[in-house]
């Protein structure tokens, strides 16, 4: 199936439908496109993403099946809850969030370069100064050590990258986002691809089919806030 190539003048130009996405490499939908703040939001509220390395076009993608945690099924291990009660850490949110997208955008060891860009970091900053985008970070003697970053809309959460540069920090910035989310009656998170040490915290796999149905239940419609600007925990 030939891929459909997005305008990069038009942002409003409409996704193909996310049936028409490549089996192999899996989910694999558009190409082209533009990163800006319209056509980043129409993505993720159709389900789509995107993902591609410096040297690539602009790729977007929806896969099948889909990793997700819903909230209420967070997993804490023993080790971990322990190391919350230590408070050893500071939690924020929005306190850092230009700094965190640029500690996940540094090369981790046994990696080859990273997707997260100068445009990508441009124009998920964009998203923050809007209030779409949002981050979460873990201080340790006033040292960012730890921190995730990602989209809010509706009652979904579509997480996007963590580091941690001390054991358990971006575990802690997760398990404290998640419970957050949970008390604003956020429905899901979005954890795009399988990844075991998603799935140690809970992550499940399900249908693009049933994501796609708990997108239309839950993001059709949405405010940007920067509610989470002046939220503060300790763990």
């Amino acid at each position: 199936m030939k891929l459909t190539v997005l305008d990069s003048a038009n942002p409003r130009q409409p996704f193909p439908p996310l049936k028409n996405a490549l089996h192999e490499p899996n989910g694999l939908l558009a190409v082209g496109g533009c990163l800006s703040s319209e056509r980043l939001i129409n993505a993720y509220r159709h389900g789509v993403f995107p993902w591609f390395s410096g040297d690539e076009p602009i790729l977007w993608w929806s896969p099948n099946p889909r990793l997700v945690l819903f909230p209420e099924k967070l997993v804490t291990s023993k080790r971990l809850a322990k190391t919350l009660r230590q408070n050893k850490f500071i939690v924020t949110f929005n306190q850092a969030f230009d700094s965190v997208i640029a500690k996940c955008a540094e090369v981790r060891a046994n990696a080859e370069g990273t997707w997260i860009s100068d445009d990508i970091q441009r124009a998920y900053s964009q998203l923050h100064r809007e209030g779409v985008a949002h981050s979460v970070e873990t201080w340790r003697d006033g040292e960012l050590v730890g921190g995730l970053y990602g989209i809010a809309l509706g009652k979904i959460f579509f997480g996007e990258s963590m580091f941690h540069t001390q054991t358990d920090a971006s575990k802690i910035a997760f398990t404290h986002c998640v419970k957050q989310l949970q008390a604003w009656d956020f429905q899901l998170i979005d954890c795009q691809v399988y990844s075991e040490h998603l799935v140690s915290l809970g992550a499940e796999e399900i249908s693009r089919d049933a994501f796609s149905h708990l997108l239309t239940t839950h993001c059709a419609d949405f405010t940007p806030t920067n509610a989470w600007i002046c939220t503060q925990q300790t763990g």
